[in-house]
């Protein structure tokens, strides 16, 4: 595997590399940093850019915000391990405790939702609250003719527009897209496999943001928040870019819900 050679505390395209266990990861460190830390945290085959909608907005609304870029994604190189929910959860709570250093929001898009949950159930320390963002935490919730199916056939609209997303801002050069895509194309299929019991557990504040059209079933979404103890369901018209349409939408939804939790019941 050719990797191009980052070096930590270098600075690229506003954010700076940090090393995580040995591992550099690139990071945007933006906000208000007297507010509650709040880390965004990508999907597969993207990078922090996905927050573009996000990041002034929350910014303006007083979280102090970490946009760290996962494992071979967007500015952050590869290494020879293979992309896993479990490896990517654990090398968040590294994160946390020697970037951000106190406990977090976790804001999360699609499978990211594992990953939180993850980060959550092990470490309840390091959270405040989490936001699922049209996620999904088994593949049984997917409708596979949105994404899945054009994946696993290699569809040219698909792979152009996944080459053209890794080469933007790769340090890994061209010649390593084949084995990016290879490495996600095998955590995205066959996918994660955890039921809401699993996670039923986690006390911290969740929201599920879902999407009507977003290619998740959304009776995954209502199951998973009934499940967590203090889970709470917004269902939004949109696709599974959720929030790169309807910013006016899901960021005043997020900020309120990091502000205050809504309500459970009528005071009477």
């Amino acid at each position: 595997m050719v990797v191009m050679s980052v070096a930590i505390g270098e600075r690229r395209d506003g954010g700076v590399y940090v090393d995580i266990g040995g591992t550099p990861i690139w990071h945007l460190h933006t906000g208000n940093p007297a507010g509650p830390a709040t880390v965004l945290l990508h999907s597969l085959f993207a990078s922090s850019a996905s927050w573009a909608a996000q990041v002034l907005d929350f910014g303006d609304g007083g979280l102090d915000l970490y946009t760290p870029e996962r494992v071979g994604h967007g500015h952050s190189p590869d290494t020879d391990e293979p992309f896993t929910l479990e490896g990517t959860a654990q090398l968040l709570i590294d994160y946390l405790e020697t970037v951000v250093r106190r406990p977090a929001h976790l804001v999360t898009w699609s499978e990211g939702a594992v990953v939180a949950l993850l980060v959550a159930r092990q470490r309840p320390d390091l959270v405040h609250k989490l936001v699922l963002a049209c996620g999904y935490i088994n593949s049984a919730a997917i409708e596979p003719d949105v994404f899945i199916e054009p994946l696993a056939r290699r569809d040219p609209l698909i792979i152009d527009l996944l080459r053209e997303l890794f080469l933007a801002f790769s340090p890994d050069g061209p010649e390593h897209f084949d084995t990016y895509l290879a490495k996600g194309t095998d955590l995205m299929i066959p996918g994660p496999a955890y039921t809401a019991q699993d996670f039923a557990s986690v006390q911290a504040p969740t929201l599920i943001l879902a999407a009507d059209r977003g290619g998740i079933v959304i009776e995954h979404a209502v199951e998973l928040s009934r499940t967590l103890p203090h889970g709470r369901l917004a269902v939004v018209p949109g696709t599974h870019y959720l929030p790169v349409e309807s910013p006016e939408v899901v960021n005043p939804l997020v900020l309120s819900f990091l502000a205050a939790d809504p309500p459970t019941a009528w005071d009477l």
